[in-house]
């Protein structure tokens, strides 16, 4: 017989850039003011989700349509993002225990000219952009001079990316897009700026119809500290990816990945994965609310993808098993309803189930993402030298 340590199971599922209100220091990021959940809520009059209502979400921050119940499924709280930045990298480093000592750099300006240079150089053409924008927009400005000319479109935004996009059907294969963006890693190492992360960005269509592609893939850099996936692994436990958390982590630390077009295929891929008999954790990004809503101030289609996981979680609860963890979370904030079309600087939501260690008890204001990373340690009983404190009381 299998002991318990060897079927215990934790679920980590990301609303990404879901935020539930300003960190004290917002403005030092110009964010003050930025509440994803709760703006989202005020400007369509309120949000119809029943099932994240019953886990505790409108016991964390008022959120309109969302009520406090006296009882909820989950325990709750919100959590601080201690560490500098407002990235998707540095936001999942933190959550799974390393708290980052630096902000990537951000190019307001674009990228030095001799960075683009020495781009160009390496792939034998010239480059068009080289500002920051809006991935769907500056595709629809630039797209027809990229088609005609062949070189690639470079742009940053307020994170520290180093964006490509090219049209993989006129311009560039898929397989090229990718070598190019491997060759801007190498080049965006130090003794030169080292960016978050580099990002391919495919895209296809006509002009004036031009759409991205679900191929994008995202080129990071090596986490300067242990993770809780290293310490999971390190122990034979399962860390499964679903989404592009493993290339946040330079896949460092995870056993596999399973990616997905959209967040509605990644919600039946994750309850896939549930349905195998692993040990471990399931690491679950829904990456539609940052890239296809946050970033295009999308205010509709945020509240319709937040409505849609909520009609998901009865058929994800229902795959839970009697002693899994569950945590719901997110790694930064990106409120649609601001001028802004970058990430913002948010508290975090904090919904963890355990039965019967974790239902209806307030965790309060937590001082660091990693708390989660620290919990989930615990929870598999490993000394695993990361930062936070668990919340998880056996």
């Amino acid at each position: 017989m299998p002991s318990i340590q060897d079927t215990l199971r934790a679920h980590l599922i990301i609303i990404d850039g879901g935020g539930v209100g300003e960190l004290p220091d917002a403005a030092d990021y110009n964010d003050s003011g930025s509440n994803t959940l709760g703006n989202i809520a005020k400007a369509l009059g309120g949000l119809d989700l029943p099932n994240l209502r019953a886990f505790g979400l409108g016991n964390i921050e008022p959120i309109k349509g969302v009520d406090p119940v006296e009882n909820p499924f989950f325990s709750y709280g919100k959590m601080a993002e201690k560490g500098k930045g407002k990235d998707s990298t540095v936001g999942h480093w933190e959550l799974c225990g390393l708290i980052s000592p630096f902000a990537f750099p951000t190019f307001p300006n674009g990228f030095p000219k001799e960075i683009i240079d020495e781009f160009e150089s390496a792939i034998g053409r010239g480059t068009l952009g080289n500002v920051p924008a809006s991935g769907t927009e500056i595709i629809a400005r630039l797209g027809e001079e990229h088609i005609r000319t062949g070189n690639p479109i470079v742009y940053t935004s307020a994170d520290s990316v180093f964006q490509i996009a090219c049209h993989v059907e006129k311009v560039a294969p898929l397989e090229t897009l990718y070598e190019w963006s491997e060759i801007a890693r190498r080049i965006l190492m130090p003794p030169n700026p080292s960016v978050g992360r580099v990002i391919a960005r495919p895209f296809i269509g006509e002009p004036g119809n031009f759409k991205r592609t679900y191929d994008r893939k995202d080129y990071g850099v090596d986490p300067p500290g242990l993770t809780l996936p290293d310490c999971l692994k390190a122990a034979d436990k399962e860390v499964i990816s679903v989404g592009k958390i493993d290339t946040l982590f330079i896949e460092r630390g995870f056993t596999r990945a399973v990616h997905y077009a959209g967040n509605a295929e990644g919600m039946k891929k994750a309850i896939e994965v549930m349905a195998e008999d692993w040990s471990g954790l399931m690491f679950f990004n829904l990456i539609d609310f940052d890239q296809t809503w946050g970033h295009r101030n999308d205010i509709e289609g945020f509240a319709g993808g937040l409505k849609a996981v909520d009609d998901w979680l009865p058929d994800f609860m229902s795959a839970v098993r009697p002693n899994d963890l569950v945590i719901i979370t997110a790694d930064h904030g990106n409120d649609p309803t601001t001028q802004s079309t970058d990430h913002s600087r948010e508290y975090v939501p904090l919904l963890a189930y355990h039965s019967p260690l974790l239902r209806g008890r307030n965790l309060g204001i937590r001082e660091t993402f990693a708390d989660v990373g620290k919990t989930i340690a615990h929870y598999f009983n490993l000394d695993c030298e990361i930062a936070g404190k668990s919340f998880l009381i056996r």
